[in-house]
C-alpha cells in the first residue's frame, strides 16, 4: 500500500474486516470487524444500493480510497448501470494487507458497535456514526 496517494484515502482502520452479509433484495453489503475484547463491539461498514463489487473475504488494515475518473468509468461501464444514474453512485477501492476490491454503491456508512449492559451480542445495540459518504 506504499504507492497509494494519501489524499485518496477516505477511511481507514487497523482492524480486520470480514464480509459479513450481502442482501440482494436491498442491495446491501456489510463488512464487519470485531474488537479484540468482544464480537459484539467493533466497526460495521454498510454499503447500500450496491450495483457492483469485487471483494476479498477479509481485509486486514482496511483503507477505502476514492478512485480517479478512469477507474470510475471502467467500473461503472462494467456494472451495466444506465448512464443516467452515474451521479447516483460512488465507487471506492478497498485496499488492505490481505486483499483488494471495489464497491459501486449509493451510500457508505461506518459505525462503531457497542455492547449494551446485559445485551450480550445484541446487533442492534448502541452505535456511533464514524463516517458516511454518498454522491
Amino acid at each position: 500500500m506504499s504507492n497509494i496517494d494519501p489524499a485518496s484515502v477516505i477511511f481507514e482502520s487497523d482492524l480486520t474486516f470480514r464480509v459479513w452479509k450481502y442482501g440482494i433484495g436491498h442491495s446491501q453489503l456489510l463488512l464487519r470487524s470485531a474488537s479484540d475484547e468482544s464480537e459484539g463491539e467493533g466497526v460495521d461498514i454498510l454499503f447500500e444500493g450496491v450495483a457492483a463489487m469485487r471483494l476479498a473475504m477479509r481485509y486486514e488494515a482496511l483503507q477505502l480510497r476514492s478512485v480517479d475518473e478512469e477507474e470510475f468509468r471502467e467500473v461503472f461501464d462494467s456494472s451495466g448501470v444506465d448512464e443516467k444514474w452515474r451521479d447516483s453512485f460512488v465507487i471506492v477501492r478497498l485496499s488492505s494487507r490481505s486483499g483488494e476490491g471495489y464497491v459501486q454503491c449509493a451510500r457508505i456508512t461506518a459505525e462503531r458497535r457497542h455492547v449494551q449492559s446485559g445485551s450480550g451480542r445484541d446487533p442492534d445495540g448502541l452505535r456511533d456514526l464514524l463516517w458516511s459518504l454518498s454522491p
